[in-house]
Order: C-alpha cells, then sequence, then structure tokens
C-alpha cells in the first residue's frame, strides 16, 4: 500500500525509516525529503539506534542498507537468515538461521561470520524435538512478543531466548562467554515482556493461569534477577505493550491496573506513584519525548490509550517528574486504522505526520477514497453502558423496516464499536445488501476498564451472549427500524464460535448465523488463550464442555464456513454472495 508503516525514528531525531508499498524508505528531517532506499518486497527491517543502517531479509538473502548513502549491500550468511538486526551502532548485524528447525544465532561484521549460539540437529532428543536460539518460543505470541533476541544499548551482549521443552534466557557476550538468567521457571513458565534499552534487561514473567506475575530486572554481568513489581489479579493479569521499561530517572515504569476506593482503571506506575489518571485507559507506552523547559532525566511519556470514549483511539503525552497535582496528560493526537505512534530523539510520528517540536512534515500517503464513507450510529446501552453501533444502508429511509445483522468480528478481545470509517467497510457492504448492522462491544472486549473486560472469566459464552441479547433489544428502544424478528449473526474463528452458539443457545434473539472459521473446542486453541478465559482445562471440564461448540447441539440455520460438524450446514469456503442467500433465508 501507499500508506507509510512499520516506522522507526532514529534516536538522533534526524531520520525517519518506513515501509511503502513494501519498499524501504526515509525522510531525512533537516531537509524535510523523502527517498527510496531499497526496492521490495521488505516485509521487515531493522535499523541500529540512529538509523543509519538498515538490516532487512528477502528470500533468505541478508542485505545491510546504509541510509545514509542510500546502498544497499548484500552481506554472506551460513545459511537462510531470519530476523536481522544491527547492534546499537550499525557496524555488525545479528540474524537467525534455520528458524522453522533448530535455529541459530549469528553475528556478521568486520571480524567476519560468527556462530554465537546453536544446536544443530535433534538435540532435545529425549522428547524428540529440536533446541532453538533467537526465536520467540511456544505461546511469546499469546502475550504479544514477536522477538526471540535483543541487543545490548552498548551492544556488547545479546539477550536470546534458548527454547526447548520449555523457555529460558541467555545472556551471550560477543566473546562467547554466557550466563543464564535466573528466574523460578517451573512456577513462572511464560516469559510474556522482554526490553533491554537504557539500565539493564527488564522481563516480565507470569504464572501458567496468569493470575500473578512479576517484574524483573536483570543483572547483565551474573543473569540475576531482582523483583521490581508484582501482577496480581483473580482473573488474569494483562500486561500492557510497551512495559515495563526504564525511566531516565532510573525507575522502572510498570503497566497495571487500579481497583480499590471506587477505581477501575488501567494505568501506569513508577516504581509505585501513579502518572496516569483513573480515566485514562492505557493501551500501549510508545517511548518518551523531550518536556519543553523541563528537565532533561524527566521527559514525557508517549502513550496510546482512550479517555472518556473507547471508541476512540488517541495519543497522549504524560508527565514522569513527580509534582503536586496528580497526573497530568495532554491529548496529541488520533489515530485512525492500523496507525501507530512511534519516537525517538524529539520526533514523535503518528500515521502519516510527523512532528518535531513545532514543525509538522507530512508523508505522502495515497489511500484511494472510498466510494462511500460508512456513517455508524455509536450508543452506549443498557445499564452495562455497552458500546454499541447501528449502520444502515446508503439512503436507509426511516420507516423502512429492516433485518438485522449482528457482528461478533474476531471475537472476545477485539473491540468493533471504532469511531472510525475505516472499520466499517465491510461493514457497509453488507447494509447496501439490506441489512442494518449492528455492532456491540460486550464485556470481555478491551477498552472500557479492566473489570469490564475481565468479567468473562469461566463464562464467557453465557455473558456475552446475554450482552449482545440485552442490547439489541436495548438499541431496538432507539432504533425501532431494527426487525428483532429477523435477526442473522456473523463471526470469524472466536467471533465465528460465538455467532454459531448465539442461534444455538439463544434461538428467540438469533435466528441465523454464518460461523467464518469457528473455534468448535477450545481445546484447537493455544493454552494460554483457552485458560485464560476458561481456567484450568484439568480443573474445569465442565465449563470447556459448556462453551464447546462441537457439544452445544445442531442447527440447520447455521452456516458453517471451513470447518464441518454433524447436522449442521457447511461449505469448505464461501463467498459473499453464498453467505448473504444463507443468510436471508427466513
Amino acid at each position: 500500500m501507499e500508506y507509510p508503516y512499520a516506522v522507526t525514528v532514529g534516536a538522533d531525531g534526524a531520520r525517519v525509516v518506513f515501509l511503502r508499498s513494501s519498499e524501504l524508505w526515509l525522510l531525512d528531517l533537516p531537509t524535510g525529503v523523502e527517498r527510496r532506499v531499497g526496492g521490495g518486497p521488505v516485509e521487515s527491517y531493522a535499523t541500529d539506534r540512529d538509523a543509519r543502517t538498515a538490516a532487512f531479509v528477502r528470500d533468505g538473502r541478508l542485505f545491510r542498507a546504509d541510509l545514509i548513502e542510500g546502498t544497499v549491500t548484500t552481506l554472506p550468511t551460513a545459511g537462510p537468515a531470519h530476523d536481522a538486526r544491527p547492534n546499537p551502532s550499525g557496524d555488525s548485524i545479528g540474524y537467525v538461521t534455520d528458524h522453522t528447525g533448530a535455529a541459530s544465532l549469528h553475528v556478521t561484521g568486520p571480524d567476519g561470520d560468527r556462530l554465537l549460539a546453536g544446536e544443530p540437529g535433534n538435540a532435545w532428543r529425549e522428547h524428540g524435538g529440536t533446541t532453538s536460539w533467537g526465536m520467540p518460543g511456544a505461546s511469546a505470541g499469546d502475550f504479544g512478543r514477536t522477538r526471540g533476541w535483543w541487543w545490548a544499548p552498548d551492544g556488547s551482549q545479546i539477550l536470546a531466548v534458548r527454547s526447548s521443552r520449555s523457555t529460558s534466557l541467555h545472556l551471550l557476550d560477543l566473546d562467547y562467554g554466557w550466563v543464564d538468567v535466573h528466574w523460578d521457571r517451573e512456577t513462572y513458565p511464560y516469559l510474556a515482556q522482554v526490553r533491554w534499552a537504557g539500565g539493564g534487561p527488564l522481563i516480565t514473567v507470569l504464572r501458567r493461569m496468569q493470575q500473578h506475575g512479576l517484574v524483573l530486572s536483570i543483572d547483565p554481568r551474573t543473569g540475576e534477577t531482582q523483583v521490581h513489581a508484582e501482577l496480581a489479579d483473580a482473573r488474569w493479569v494483562e500486561p500492557i505493550p510497551g512495559t515495563p521499561r526504564h525511566l531516565p530517572d532510573g525507575r522502572v515504569l510498570v503497566g497495571g491496573e487500579l481497583a480499590h476506593d471506587g477505581f477501575d482503571a488501567r494505568c501506569l506506575f513508577a516504581d509505585g506513584s501513579l502518572l496516569t489518571p483513573p480515566g485514562l485507559y492505557v493501551r500501549r507506552v510508545a517511548g518518551t519525548l523531550p518536556r519543553d523547559g523541563g528537565p532533561a532525566g524527566a521527559p514525557d511519556l508517549i502513550v496510546e490509550g482512550s479517555l472518556g470514549d473507547p471508541a476512540v483511539r488517541e495519543v497522549f503525552r504524560v508527565r514522569t517528574a513527580l509534582g503536586g497535582g496528580g497526573p497530568e496528560v495532554t491529548r496529541v493526537t488520533t489515530l485512525t486504522g492500523p496507525d501507530r505512534v512511534t519516537v525517538g530523539g524529539d520526533v514523535l510520528v503518528a500515521g502519516n505526520r510527523v512532528w518535531q517540536g513545532d514543525r509538522v512534515v507530512t508523508l505522502r500517503a495515497e489511500v484511494p477514497e472510498p466510494s462511500h464513507r460508512p456513517e455508524p450510529v455509536l450508543e452506549r446501552v443498557t445499564d452495562r453502558r455497552l458500546p454499541a453501533a447501528v449502520l444502515y444502508p446508503t439512503g436507509h429511509v426511516s420507516g423502512t423496516r429492516l433485518p438485522v445483522l449482528v457482528t461478533f468480528g474476531d471475537g472476545p478481545g477485539h473491540q468493533q464499536v471504532l469511531a472510525d470509517p475505516a472499520a466499517w467497510q465491510e461493514r457497509q457492504r453488507w447494509a447496501d445488501s439490506g441489512f442494518a448492522v449492528v455492532s456491540i462491544d460486550s464485556r470481555g472486549t478491551p477498552g472500557v476498564a479492566p473489570s469490564f473486560e475481565k468479567a468473562v472469566h469461566r463464562r464467557l459464552a453465557d455473558v456475552v451472549l446475554a450482552d449482545q441479547a440485552d442490547a439489541l433489544h436495548a438499541l431496538h428502544g432507539k432504533h425501532p427500524d431494527l426487525d428483532l424478528s429477523r435477526v442473522a449473526a456473523l463471526g470469524r474463528g472466536l467471533g465465528g464460535w460465538l455467532a454459531a452458539l448465539a442461534v444455538l443457545r439463544r434461538p428467540d434473539d438469533f435466528h441465523r448465523a454464518v460461523a467464518r472459521e469457528p473455534i468448535t473446542d477450545w481445546a484447537e486453541l493455544p493454552v494460554p488463550v483457552a485458560e485464560r478465559y476458561l481456567g484450568d482445562r484439568a480443573d474445569s471440564p465442565d465449563v470447556y464442555a459448556h462453551h464447546s461448540l462441537s457439544e452445544a447441539g445442531s442447527s440447520s440455520a447455521v452456516l458453517l464456513v471451513g470447518v464441518e460438524l454433524p447436522r449442521f450446514p457447511s461449505l469448505a469456503a464461501a463467498t459473499f454472495e453464498e453467505e448473504l442467500t444463507f443468510l436471508n433465508r427466513w
């Protein structure tokens, strides 16, 4: 696409690197000039600290891009390369080989190519598996962790994941010395977060049931760890992306929840001191920016979150300096679509806009204008103030009764009700096919409050379907054109599972459904995801049985797409027209 994405900002604030149409581009901030550095396809890349050097991989070949000169060089490697990253100074590049098997970690630089860590072959023989270095490891993606190794800020060490029967961490010196990182891995088997950028490494580890976790700092000389914070919740702990991290004054920033004295908030704390107001739902920490007129050691945090309206995702500056008057937050801009905020030096990038002090540069972004701009009507309904929206067909005439299509999206953990026209394009197509499209963010959805999100623990199906039905009837009071005698449901994955269950469990409220690739049994899901919502399967087989689509009955009014179950109509794949025809069989 022509829109800039995968943005990196150099720490010196002189360069912004990004992808556009799978090609590597650079914005030189002193001149404001954009230039293409490397042709595509480039799926991902990484840069050194000041964004002077970039590394990327294409078809297993490693490339080094000199972002100052604009040249691209192919580097020899020990095998097909993966996840290449320059060191902070840019003179060496680390990469992983054999990332689908017994992965090894290599470094190539002025001294040639060196194997830093690897155990090729079937080293994990007693279990018939392999041992990998530098890969994220099992379950990492379920916690949002996509990396398996990190350079030290001074480039002298690498912190690497070793994956075999379990996940461990190790500090590797470039002279081949190494130490293990010590924590109670049997009690805390999940390595949820890792960050090394200023100060020593910081990690978040979780118990298997995810109801307790520790934020640990690592001594890079010995591998010993120190507890900086404990995370606890009777349902599950939800770490905030971008945390933990060291602040310039040495304090450790941790994401947590405020659940006392009437508060119900997802907040940030620095060594126990609250930095964000309870009304700000923190989604992600992007980094820090210097504060105008403030001390160098007390910059502002740059945070993605929602303040008051969960449908709106915004960027905020948060004061880190301790002072009277409580937390201080300033709005910067609104985010839409997949936009993320990125910071470096004194530069902030959000979407295609680049801020450097009072100066704003706009990156070229050729996005085709949609033929129609969806205009959903956003509401908060029921005593639980559930976010909801109704999208009518283009040109709808009030007084015309319409069948209703309730979308379940991708299921719990994913918002649907967003104040972003781009999020409604597919739903507008369904609306223009004759439906009033209704989307409801029931409990179990992020963006409102921790208790709202976690109320589904061990009773996900019942809570979500009750909220959907209650919201649907509440919306009818405000939107009398909704024909509640003709209500269809649509979803994918866990959303497809919910759409099918809606017809099976609440046939008076939901009459037909298309379930795309639905989860039929929670054993199909990764263990961390299943246990986050339903608890330990061994302790609660009844909870899992209650949430199994394969044990929930059957219905000719539910079309399964991509899976088969007895006594359900099913298709291996379905076109929009086939789904529409099925849903219109009233």
